[in-house]
């Protein structure tokens, strides 16, 4: 009668707080996951959850399940690692590069979680290495790539793990604060902060900038997003970053965001891998922890 899926998409539920965004998380039409609850619902003949309320709320029928979710489905996922251990072979090598500024914040946590349950899997972020990651991945020097720019690469395969708003972060006092939201004219007449890299890397250039045929009236690097949004507050420059990277500082009210266009700019993040390694049980293991542990950690993000 209860099975996995009703107890995972209780917990998706819980954790987006509303049908349509847990539906995107456990890959449903929002019909298809109403019914599911629906239909367990009739079985179990009690509700689980109040309709109309955001976040949502259970009932005692919904908190009990809840409870048990959280205590039955660590240890199917135990049980899934063990069994993926005695099928195949446990050593292996998960050398990566960041080609993302702000993405420790959920990759820290990623890597300590993985290697609790895979110590035997040798984890590192090498440094010091002058080569482009990418390339670097397809000739074995690297074995995961975090990236936003995926490139056509003979035997590399890119895994979506979560799609991302790019946000302007302006001044609180800033001329353009009381925008619903920015024109790439806007950005015209603005010192635009970007970490130093290429602007073909950059979404704002490239998906907001650049088909305007406009650029902004200066361009200035900082490596450090706490040093870009000191600039910001202070009113030295704007900067365009992904929504969840300026959540602590949105809830410290230490600047204001505003959506890039009426539509606003959104990108897909990925992890590059090798066609070979994509089957590895523990390289399959590491990009579902990635996914769970960004819808953890991070706001903002919706299922690739």
């Amino acid at each position: 009668m209860l099975e996995l899926r009703h107890l995972r998409t209780l917990i998706a539920l819980r954790d987006a707080g509303s049908l349509v965004e847990a539906a995107e998380r456990v890959h449903l039409t929002q019909s298809a996951l109403s019914h599911q609850i629906k239909d367990l619902e009739e079985r179990l003949g009690n509700p689980l959850f109040l309709r109309k309320t955001r976040p949502v709320a259970f009932t005692r029928s919904g908190e009990r399940l809840l409870a048990l979710a959280d205590q039955i489905l660590p240890q199917v996922r135990m049980a899934e690692r063990d069994l993926a251990r005695l099928a195949g072979d446990e050593q292996g090598r998960l050398h990566m590069a960041i080609e993302c500024h702000s993405c420790f914040q959920w990759l820290m946590p990623t890597i300590d979680r993985f290697r609790d349950h895979w110590q035997e899997v040798e984890v590192d972020i090498p440094s010091g290495h002058n080569f482009d990651p990418l390339p670097a991945l397809a000739r074995e020097q690297l074995d995961l790539v975090i990236t936003a720019d995926p490139q056509p690469l003979a035997g590399v395969h890119y895994e979506p793990l979560f799609r991302y708003e790019g946000l302007l972060a302006v001044a609180k006092q800033h001329r353009l604060v009381d925008r619903p939201y920015v024109t790439p004219s806007d950005l015209a007449e603005e010192t635009l902060i970007t970490y130093p890299v290429e602007h073909a890397r950059l979404d704002v250039f490239t998906q907001f900038l650049d088909p305007a045929g406009l650029a902004p009236r200066e361009v200035r690097t900082a490596e450090l997003t706490i040093m870009m949004m000191q600039l910001v507050a202070s009113g030295r420059g704007v900067c365009a970053l992904p929504n969840w990277a300026l959540t602590e500082y949105l809830e410290r009210d230490y600047v204001r965001a505003l959506p890039l266009g009426e539509h606003g700019v959104w990108s897909t993040l990925f992890a590059a891998i090798r066609e070979d390694t994509r089957e590895l049980p523990w390289m399959e293991d590491f990009l579902r922890t990635a996914r769970e542990t960004s819808f953890a950690v991070l706001s903002g993000i919706k299922p690739a």
